[in-house]
């Protein structure tokens, strides 16, 4: 049980990581505008709704990392 639980944390804890990384940093904006990058209204728009589904998926990957966490450690 408790080796199935350890392995199921792993496989979170890679996902949370993999989460993480994929958004876009808050400075990645600035960064655009001065290079000279130009964004259409729509890419705005899609990159704000993919950064937004990750950022809800963060907060359940985190969630589930601490109640997993929890469990291990009380089993």
């Amino acid at each position: 049980m408790k080796l199935a639980l350890t392995i199921l944390l792993l496989v979170v804890d890679l996902f949370l990581i993999a989460v993480i990384l994929l958004q876009e940093g808050k400075t990645a904006g600035i960064n655009g505008s001065v290079s000279g990058a130009a964004d259409t209204f729509l890419s705005k728009n899609k990159a704000k709704s993919l950064d937004a589904k990750l950022a809800r998926w963060t907060k359940w990957v985190a969630i589930a990392f601490v109640v997993l966490s929890v469990v291990i450690s009380l089993v």
